[in-house]
C-alpha cells in the first residue's frame, strides 16, 4: 500500500485553514539541519536569516506529525512506500533524512526535478501552482505574477542533489533527460525510472466506454459478437463521443481559444469480438483503433454463469474472503483485481505516453482498474464502481487531481443499461449506485487529508521530492499506482 504525506498539508492544517504563519517560519536556521517547505514559499529564504525559537518549534512540531505518520504507516498499517512530499534543499538535510530513515528500516530513494525551459516553467505556474491551496482567493494573473516574482529570485541555500552514497534521481525538463545515482535496492526503484521515462506534462483527454451486449452475455469463455442492440449501442456511443468532442472545441473557441483542429483520437480494445466490434463505426470513420489483449475482462474462473444463490451455498468461505477484500481476493482458478491490475501495467504506462486522445472500449472491470489509477481511488472502492453503458467517462489531467466527467449516451434500451452481469454474480459488498455499485461520479473522490491513502502493493522505501519543480503527481496526477502494481508480489 502506497500513502503520499505532503508536508504542506500537515502545515495548513497545524495552523489552521485561512490563518497567516509567522513570517520568519520560512527562514535558515543552522540548527535546523533541513528545511522541508513549499518549493513556492522555500524561495523567500533570506541568507543567514535566522528564524525565531517560536517558528523553530513550530516547524519541528509540524515536521514530527508528519515522521510520526509516516512510521506508523509503514510499521502498523502495512504500509510498503510512502512518498514524503516535502523540499529538501540541502545536502546536509538530504543525508539527515537518509539517516534517521534507515534507523527504521525504511530505504530512501530521492527525487529531484529541475528545470531550465521558461517555456515548461510558465506553463506548470498557470497549469498546476496557482492551483495549490496557498492561492486560494487569489486572482490567477496574481497568483502567476506573485509565483514568477518567487522564481526569478536566486536561490543561495539550494544544493543539487550529488551525494553519491544516496540513491536519487535527477528528472531534467519534465522528462527530457534523466540522471540516476544508485538506486540499489532492485526492482521497484527501476520500475519508477521506468515509469518517470514515460511521463509527459501535455493534456490530454481520456475517455472510457463499455463494450456493446452480445446474444451470450453470461459467457466469458464464449467470445460473442455482437447483437443488434449492442451494433446499435456501438454507433450511438462513437457519435455521442465525436458531437462531444466538436462542442467542447466550438465552446473553447466562443471563449477566446484558437480556432484549431481537434487532437487525434485513438481507440484501444481488447482483443475480444465485443469490443472490437464495439470500435468497428469509429473505425469506419476513419479513426485508429488497435487492439490490446492485456485489456481482456476479469477471469471470473469457476464463477462462471454461476448464480450467487449458488456461490454462496457451494462456496461460503470463499464468499467470505471476498466480501473482506474484494480487491485482492480471487475465486478459485479466477484474477482478483489486484491480478488484474498487474496484467495492465504496460497499458498505464503506454497509457502516460499518450499524447493524443484516446478511447479504451473494455469490460467493466478493466474500466475500474484503469478508472481507479487514474482518479486515485482507494483500492477497497474499485470493485464496487459502476459504468453504466448509457454513458462515456472523460477524464482530464489537473493539477491536483484529476477531473472526471460523464457525457450521456441517448436513447438506448433500458435493458442494456445496467452493470456487467459478471460482476453481479460474484459477490460484491453492497454501495449506492442504482446498480447495486457505486459509479464513478456519485463515489467521493478521496479527500487529501495529510497521509490519505493511495492503493497499492509494493515494498516500503520512501520517496522524497528533493524539490520543487514539476513532481509526477504534478506531471499527471495518479501516477502513484502505477508503481504500486510495479512489483509483482
Amino acid at each position: 500500500m502506497t500513502r503520499v504525506f505532503h508536508l504542506g498539508d500537515y502545515r495548513r492544517e497545524s495552523v489552521g485553514p485561512g490563518e497567516s504563519i509567522p513570517d520568519d517560519y520560512f527562514f535558515v536556521n543552522g540548527l535546523f539541519g533541513h528545511l522541508n517547505c513549499l518549493p513556492s514559499l522555500y524561495l523567500e529564504l533570506r541568507s543567514g536569516s535566522p528564524a525565531s525559537p517560536a517558528s523553530v518549534l513550530l516547524r519541528q512540531k509540524i515536521l514530527k506529525k508528519c515522521r510520526d505518520d509516516i512510521y506508523h504507516f509503514l510499521n502498523h498499517e502495512n504500509g510498503q512506500i510512502a512518498i514524503y512530499d516535502a523540499v529538501n534543499p540541502l545536502a546536509a538535510g538530504r543525508r539527515s533524512l537518509a539517516k534517521e530513515f534507515a534507523k527504521h528500516d525504511v530505504e530512501t530513494l530521492f527525487i529531484e526535478s529541475a528545470c531550465t525551459d521558461e517555456r515548461i516553467i510558465e506553463e506548470n505556474v498557470r497549469s498546476v501552482k496557482i492551483s495549490s491551496p496557498d492561492y486560494i482567493g487569489w486572482s490567477s494573473e496574481d497568483a502567476v505574477k506573485h509565483y514568477l516574482s518567487r522564481m526569478s529570485a536566486k536561490i543561495p541555500h539550494f544544493e543539487t542533489m550529488e551525494e553519491s552514497e544516496l540513491n536519487y534521481i535527477k528528472m531534467f525538463n519534465a522528462g527530457e533527460r534523466l540522471t540516476i545515482n544508485n538506486c540499489s535496492f532492485g526492482y521497484l526503484s527501476h520500475r519508477i525510472v521506468f515509469y518517470l521515462l514515460n511521463l509527459h506534462i501535455k493534456s490530454r483527454h481520456t475517455y472510457f466506454a463499455r463494450a456493446g451486449t452480445t446474444s451470450d452475455e453470461d459467457s466469458y469463455k464464449t467470445d460473442a459478437g455482437l447483437s443488434d442492440q449492442g451494433r446499435l449501442y456501438a454507433e450511438k456511443m462513437g457519435q455521442a463521443l465525436l458531437q462531444h468532442r466538436e462542442g467542447e472545441r466550438l465552446a473553447s473557441v466562443e471563449r477566446g481559444g484558437l480556432d484549431i483542429p481537434l487532437k487525434p483520437l485513438r481507440v484501444w480494445t481488447s482483443t475480444r469480438r465485443r469490443t472490437v466490434e464495439t470500435a468497428e463505426w469509429l473505425y469506419e470513420q476513419g479513426y485508429s483503433v488497435r487492439q490490446r489483449t492485456q485489456l481482456s475482462q476479469l477471469n471470473p474462473g469457476v464463477c462462471e454463469k454461476m448464480s450467487e444463490r449458488r456461490i454462496r451455498a457451494e462456496m461460503p468461505e470463499e464468499v467470505a474472503k471476498h466480501e473482506a477484500d474484494p480487491y485482492h481476493h480471487r475465486y478459485p482458478r479466477a484474477e482478483s483485481y489486484h491480478d488484474l491490475a498487474v496484467r495492465l501495467e504496460p497499458i498505464i504506462l503506454e497509457l502516460e505516453r499518450q499524447q493524443d486522445d484516446l478511447l479504451i472500449v473494455a469490460h467493466e472491470s478493466v474500466l475500474r482498474v484503469l478508472y481507479g489509477y487514474l482518479m486515485a481511488c482507494n483500492a477497497t472502492d474499485i470493485p464496487g464502481l459502476s459504468f453504466p453503458r448509457n454513458e462515456i467517462i472523460e477524464i482530464i489531467p489537473a493539477s491536483y487531481n484529476n477531473e472526471s466527467s460523464s457525457i450521456p449516451i441517448p436513447d438506448l434500451p433500458p435493458e442494456i443499461i445496467p452493470a456487467s452481469p459478471e460482476d453481479v454474480k460474484i459477490p460484491v459488498p453492497p454501495s449506492e449506485g442504482p446498480s447495486g455499485t457505486a459509479t464513478p461520479m456519485n463515489l467521493d473522490p478521496p479527500m487529501m487529508t495529510p497521509g490519505s491513502p493511495r492503493p497499492g502493493t509494493p515494498r516500503k522505501p520512501a520517496t522524497p521530492q528533493a524539490n520543487g519543480g514539476a513532481s509526477p503527481q504534478e506531471a499527471g496526477e495518479g501516477s502513484l499506482l502505477l508503481v504500486e502494481r510495479a512489483l509483482r508480489d
